[in-house]
């Protein structure tokens, strides 16, 4: 029914890598006319860089297509693989049954196979795709196979297409005859505005859509800002919009549609209100001391013995109260609706959650930050060796502002740290932190665990412990003091 209401015979934003629906852009015409001629020319190694998303896997399928009469050609995507199994793939590509064949034997095999295709009258073209993923030692059997050659010509041919971290790779001085014998290098670059419209109008001609616009020039506009010029943003954005649109009974997209629907991918919100749950181990303690919390929590709160002025927290604006020995302490009433709350809400994961035994692994302290609320673990700027050490929660400060040192994640980019820490993102920023940290080659890309130093203005954060419950030192266990207890356990701190 979708595809019926706009006069579509199959879906126009498909997310596999069609050779059909391949638009050929200024650079993308570039690109594969460079591939094509150089392979013509037998120049023997070519790398293909662009941004992820740019459709360099779609220009590979559509350059494999294009050689099918020519040449004999292998088209490799497994890039996290060893040397051997590297060598494996290719050769189960061709139908070679591998078992019982040492290292020594395949490379004979492969070289058998390349002198057959060259009498044949055939090139041997190998394209590795996300070739980023590539270990070192993978990417050295790699120019060892480029090595395959008579006196008057090269045997394989060989592409490397990835993302620019295979760029910053092949910069290494290690990989230094590498890239010496890349004869071409080329790359994608994002659409422009005119470049949108033709895409969107290419892809929705070949999918069999004649007669008027769907996308006025205003929401291929919008389109085009909001996807930053990369297809499958463009792809994405495109679809979702044709989609409101048959839900709404309306054969033409509007630029209100097209917000809608940008808002609707926008995941990060949605992110934000997951619960981040630590990775922890039971531990006796701390399960005793959150049974404690609990029991004192539940029962009757006891109203003070004096009276007490009015007195204001100034993070929470919640009044605080004078209790029987005259120390400042939070309003039971809130505390024990929380806690009673994560209790129901959890069940057996708050116990898992406050086991974490300090005997096997050490806890980092974590730090408030202010412009996001936000709680993460933090060590010194200064700090250059692993990461299990006990860390004060402080930034270093130097002459121009404050630096703090945090450690990436799973998965996360150097964007996803600064909007965590600093609340914003920009290049001005970026490059405050490229230069704090020399050797960090891919922001895109971070280790988990990598160490990465974040520029903050002078006084932008303070001490974890900088609460009105480190106030005064606990007397006794009361619900308040078991409170700071408990929260401490959650943070990794006694």
């Amino acid at each position: 029914m979708f595809l019926e209401f706009f006069g579509l015979r199959e879906q126009p934003f498909g997310m596999t890598p069609d050779p059909a629906y391949l638009y050929v852009s200024r650079t993308h015409s570039e690109a594969l006319q460079s591939l094509s001629v150089g392979i013509d020319d037998n120049r023997g190694f070519f790398a293909l860089i662009a941004e992820p998303g740019m459709g360099k896997t779609t220009l590979l399928y559509q350059l494999a297509e294009g050689l099918r009469n020519s040449a004999r050609t292998v088209l490799l995507s497994q890039t996290q693989c060893s040397s051997r199994e590297f060598i494996e793939y290719i050769l189960h590509d061709l139908g070679v049954d591998i078992k019982g064949m040492g290292l020594v034997a395949m490379h004979g095999k492969l070289n058998e196979i390349l002198f057959e295709e060259l009498l044949a009258g055939k090139r041997f073209v190998l394209i590795v795709d996300e070739a980023q993923n590539l270990d070192d030692s993978v990417l050295e059997t790699v120019r060892m196979l480029s090595n395959f050659e008579t006196h008057n010509t090269k045997l394989l041919q060989i592409i490397l297409a990835g993302q620019p971290r295979l760029a910053s790779k092949l910069a290494q001085p290690r990989l230094y005859q590498l890239r010496q014998r890349i004869a071409v290098l080329t790359r994608l670059d994002p659409f422009g505005l005119e470049e949108t419209g033709h895409y969107i109008e290419h892809r929705l001609s070949v999918a069999g859509h004649h007669g008027e616009p769907i996308f006025d020039q205003s929401s291929i506009a919008l389109i085009a800002r909001q996807s930053k010029g990369v297809p499958r943003n463009i792809n994405n954005i495109c679809y979702n919009s044709l989609f409101l649109s048959y839900t709404r009974g309306r054969l033409k997209v509007t630029p209100e549609t097209v917000r809608e629907a940008v808002a609707r991918l926008d995941i990060e919100p949605l992110a934000s209100e997951l619960p981040v749950v630590p990775d922890l181990v039971a531990d006796p303690e701390a399960a005793a001391t959150a049974a404690k919390v609990v029991s004192l929590l539940s029962a009757p709160i006891a109203s003070p013995n004096i009276a007490a002025p009015n007195v204001k927290d100034r993070r929470t604006n919640a009044f605080l109260t004078y209790d029987a020995s005259n120390r400042i302490s939070r309003p039971n009433w809130p505390v024990q609706s929380a806690i009673l709350a994560i209790v129901l809400l959890s069940g057996t994961l708050l116990v898992a959650v406050l086991g974490r035994s300090q005997s096997k692994r050490e806890l980092t302290p974590e730090i408030y930050d202010p412009s996001s609320d936000a709680i993460g673990p933090a060590i010194p700027a200064d700090s250059t060796e692993g990461t299990t050490a006990s860390y004060e929660a402080d930034p270093q400060d130097t002459g121009s502002g404050q630096v703090l040192t945090v450690m990436a994640g799973p998965q996360q980019t150097l964007k996803d740290l600064t909007l965590r820490y600093v609340g914003h993102f920009d290049d001005d920023l970026s490059k405050q932190i490229c230069s704090l940290n020399p050797d960090l080659k891919d922001p895109d890309h971070l280790e988990a665990g990598q160490l990465i130093r974040i520029p903050l203005p002078p006084g932008a954060m303070r001490k974890v412990n900088d609460t009105a419950e480190a106030a005064a030192p606990p007397k006794t266990e009361t619900s308040g003091n078991l409170f700071t207890k408990f929260t401490a356990l959650l943070r990794g701190r006694r």
